[in-house]
């Protein structure tokens, strides 16, 4: 098997890596290419990665290359986990929603929106050289805004599947709070890509939720930014991504006066690249798990190995809804269980959303629809359509503002709208 990662130079990789090295003979892994146009990340990272396959005892290959053809020609599979225009980009997604008196986040609302905008057109193009060089191969996105992305992805007929850390994380803490092995626990995780609840907990294959609510809630509760009341009335677990919806005021007002997110971690970034430079280094170190993604190796790897043999196995994936999720079109891609067959994954049909979960389910995807093809069309009318369908926004005159500010703070990674302003 060949394996080509695209957005190498992430300060991830090492994560990703280790989880191939583990896993290299479960999943006939013959041949890794690392693929990034920034140089200094890519032999930064790329030379941390090369010390660490040969210390995992990785006899197979291993490419550092600019070369978008060559890293994905022949792949079996295709992992993409970029961030067009860098932190720098990321800090203008999370503070210039804020001027208009919105949340700022890199995956929901305005910020994720610019995100979107900037990052669809490029992941189309590598995809549209990897049906070109690699026919049948499987691209697995990891970039946010993961739905959107996948959702591109679908509509332009690639073959492709989303994936997220969340649900692995999740199982993996409700793991240790009942001290079983992470086999042993099934997360049922429904919704939309950072939109979901976890509406039931298998635990040796019996349902342990509203226990675990009942003995853990204030702990779970916390976990995922919340009060330990909303468990209690929902019956579920909601994602850490909620809390900008159910605190929407709280959460604008911590922005207002707090440090954005992107600000840390591209302070996080700094120290983990000097890190990587050290030539003795050959495992991952401790700081890489303040960066975020935890788990994301062993996501990855999973759905790897399960695509490459279609073992049957469950996992929890973004792709088409398929009337898995009643409620929502076919064509939306849905966070929900997927049986991976050998034909690819298959979602498993869920009873439906409740309605206060199901209302706010379908209000993103509307925005998510919009949004997906506004990336692609480049169209200025669409982009204010799909900030008006976003329940973190929705009024006439914040749209209005945050149109032109993300059109015009972020155009030099926004060709599509300058061809359609020419035009």
């Amino acid at each position: 098997m060949k394996l080509a990662v695209i957005g190498a130079g992430s300060t991830y990789t090492p994560e990703l890596v280790a989880g191939l090295a583990r896993e290299r003979d479960r999943i006939g892994l013959r041949e890794i290419i690392l693929h990034d146009i920034d140089p200094e990340r890519r032999e930064i990272v790329g030379g941390l990665a090369q010390r660490m396959l040969s210390a995992a005892g990785y006899d197979g290959k291993l490419l550092i290359t600019d070369d978008l053809d060559h890293a994905v020609e022949g792949a079996s599979f295709v992992l993409v986990q970029l961030r067009v225009g860098g932190q720098a980009a990321r800090l203008g997604d999370e503070t210039f929603p804020l001027a208009c008196g919105c949340i700022g986040q890199e995956t929901t609302g305005a910020g994720g929106l610019a995100k979107a905008l900037r990052t669809v057109p490029v992941v189309l193009e590598i995809a549209a050289r990897v049906s070109e060089l690699a026919g049948n191969a499987w691209i697995i996105d990891f970039t946010n805004p993961v739905g959107i992305v996948t959702r591109s992805l679908r509509d332009a007929g690639h073959r492709a599947v989303g994936l997220c850390n969340v649900a692995i994380g999740i199982q993996r803490y409700i793991a240790g709070i009942v001290d079983v092995t992470p086999d042993r626990v099934f997360v049922d995780q429904v919704g939309l890509n950072h939109l979901t609840w976890v509406r039931s907990v298998l635990v040796d294959g019996h349902e342990a939720l509203p226990q675990l609510i009942a003995d853990h809630g204030d702990e779970l509760a916390a976990g995922a930014g919340q009060q330990r009341e909303v468990l209690e009335e929902l019956g579920a677990i909601p994602s850490y991504y909620l809390r900008y919806f159910y605190f929407h005021d709280a959460v604008l007002e911590e922005q207002r006066h707090g440090v954005p997110r992107a600000a840390t971690v591209a302070e996080i970034e700094r120290e983990l690249l000097e890190l990587y430079r050290d030539p003795s280094l050959t495992t991952k170190p401790k700081l890489l798990e303040q960066r975020g993604g935890a788990f994301y190796s062993e996501a990855a790897t999973q759905l790897v190995a399960s695509l490459s043999v279609g073992d049957r196995d469950v996992q929890v994936l973004d792709l088409r809804n398929e009337g898995a999720l009643p409620g929502l079109a076919d064509d939306d891609v849905v966070e929900v269980p997927a049986r991976i067959e050998r034909e690819g994954p298959v979602p498993l049909p869920q009873p439906p959303l409740a309605p206060e979960l199901l209302g706010l389910v379908q209000h993103v995807a509307a925005y998510e629809r919009l949004a997906a093809a506004a990336a692609v069309a480049g169209d200025r009318t669409l982009v204010h359509k799909a900030l008006l369908a976003h329940p973190l926004i929705g009024q006439v005159p914040q749209a209005d503002e945050l149109v032109e500010a993300l059109l015009t703070g972020g155009a030099e990674h926004l060709p599509q709208f300058q061809r359609g302003a020419l035009a």
